[in-house]
């Protein structure tokens, strides 16, 4: 799987493309230099060939037939000096002279012809068989002229270049394959190193930088260009959390202070029954907004991405069985009945009350949306994963509706008989989920609705790791929840 995802990634195309082009302009050049130079051998051995044609045939036009015939006796052994090959025949193919002792079997007389044949020649007492190139030419009286020569030496040098040249490609295309994977290689990890600490920053620490050195390539460019977006989203984040930071301050004390004084009116002992009416629920609108402000400040620090701090081996399943023990009896009393399923320690990396938190909120919602039934709280991981899912057999979430249900503010239920929330459960959840690295999807129970959180499994970090632990403070009151 590794080899073919290598083998997906761009750099490894690009080389692959780069090193195709190239190979094939190589092998168009050795190619070309091979047709050339066989072209040169062939053109030099014609010449050579029609050269000897032209000089016999001016001691032939001197000196008759006999002149011919004295001037190729005096060229016997010009076969062992040159390589050359000559023979006079009359009209029925008999030699007359020349260093052939017959006429060529597979040679045709016919005039003008360029031919190529074998000979067999003595030589060093062994015989041995060499290629010849010739040509044939009608001498009047019906005399037959063959003249060529040896071209096994070109033939050997064609043979040996033509070895140097596939040689040659194949140390090309070695290289070229060398130096791509080289190249893929190195530009992948850089890609996968540059990811890797973004993908770091954005889940962990935003004040991380990418790392830039002196290459002053693309990459480099690329790194700071990514830097100097996380300044500017750093800043952001800071003045986003200074900001709501700021709308906690100013909001929650004069809230808390009008919850006191229309607490306090209603201790008087003069205040009228109508007023009672009216005050009490004020109260809940104001219990209703303190939650609402308290959430969306719990939202806006999971989605600011801030885990650095804190951060610790949380048991997903250890913390379930504590979050069971303290809902379990508010359940019953509800006529709904929580179960638990683990199986054995599931240790994740991330911070225990956010946690807990999610795990409050999708009780909370099954308390408050489901009549009658089971709610199942589930555990489970894998050697990667650590999954935690909620079903219940309410009413459910249309298929469609998913989506928009994980939004802030958004109540499906308006309308109906259901109580109304503030529309932030679901959102929250899947801030905390996000921002541990993990993700929500919510399912069909059939009936109901299924909400299941995978997050990664924790890595053994090495000595000194925080050791995992559920919720602290076990006091019989709720995690906080909407």
């Amino acid at each position: 799987m590794k080899s073919e995802r290598s083998f997906r990634s761009s750099t490894a195309r690009l080389a692959i493309a780069y090193g195709t082009v190239v190979l094939l302009l190589v092998i168009a050049l050795q190619g070309t230099v091979f047709l050339l130079t066989s072209e040169a051998l062939r053109s030099e051995i014609h010449t050579v060939v029609a050269a000897e044609l032209e000089d016999l045939a001016e001691d032939f036009d001197t000196g008759g037939i006999n002149e011919l015939v004295a001037v190729l006796r005096s060229r016997t052994d010009s076969w062992g000096r040159t390589g050359a090959v000559y023979l006079l025949a009359d009209d029925s193919l008999r030699p007359l002279a020349g260093n052939l002792t017959a006429w060529p079997v597979d040679v045709s007389p016919v005039d003008g012809h360029e031919v190529q044949f074998r000979i067999n020649a003595m030589e060093s007492g062994t015989s041995s068989s060499h290629p010849v190139w010739a040509r044939v030419e009608q001498l009047p009286d019906n005399f037959w002229l063959l003249v060529g020569t040896d071209i096994s030496g070109s033939e050997g040098s064609l043979r040996r270049f033509g070895f140097a040249t596939i040689w040659g490609v194949a140390l090309i295309t070695a290289l070229i394959g060398l130096l791509g994977w080289w190249y893929s290689r190195q530009t992948a990890q850089r890609v996968r190193d540059i990811s890797a600490t973004c993908d770091s920053i954005v889940h962990s620490d935003l004040s991380r930088r990418l790392e830039t050195g002196r290459r002053s390539d693309e990459f480099e460019q690329l790194s700071s260009t990514v830097n100097n977006m996380l300044s500017r989203i750093e800043q952001q984040a800071v003045l986003l959390r200074a900001t709501f930071g700021s709308i906690a301050h100013d909001l929650r004390t004069p809230l808390y202070r009008l919850r006191v004084r229309l607490e306090e009116g209603l201790l008087h002992a003069d205040t009228s029954r109508a007023t009672r009416e009216l005050v009490a629920p004020v109260l809940e609108e104001l219990d209703r907004v303190q939650r609402t402000l308290g959430t969306l400040l719990e939202i806006a620090r999971a989605e600011s991405g801030d885990l650095a701090q804190g951060q610790e081996q949380v048991d997903l399943a250890a913390l379930a069985r504590e979050m069971y023990e303290l809902y379990s009896p508010g359940m019953q009393e509800r006529g709904l009945q929580l179960r638990l399923d683990l199986a054995g320690a599931v240790p994740v990396a991330g911070q225990r009350q956010l946690l807990a938190q999610l795990i409050a909120n999708l009780l909370e919602n099954a308390l408050k949306y489901v009549p009658a039934g089971d709610v199942l709280l589930t555990v489970r991981g894998d050697a990667a994963h650590a999954t935690l899912a909620v079903a219940d057999h309410g009413p459910g979430i249309a298929a469609a509706d998913r989506e928009r249900a994980q939004q802030p503010f958004v109540r499906l239920q308006e309308g109906s008989d259901l109580p109304q929330g503030s529309g932030l459960g679901l959102s929250l959840v899947r801030a905390i989920t996000r921002l541990h690295r993990g993700e929500v999807e919510l399912q069909d129970n059939q009936p109901g609705l299924r909400v299941v959180c995978t997050f990664p499994r924790w890595r053994d970090q090495g000595e000194g790791s925080p050791p995992a632990r559920g919720i602290s403070g076990r006091d019989g009151r709720r995690a906080p929840s909407v």
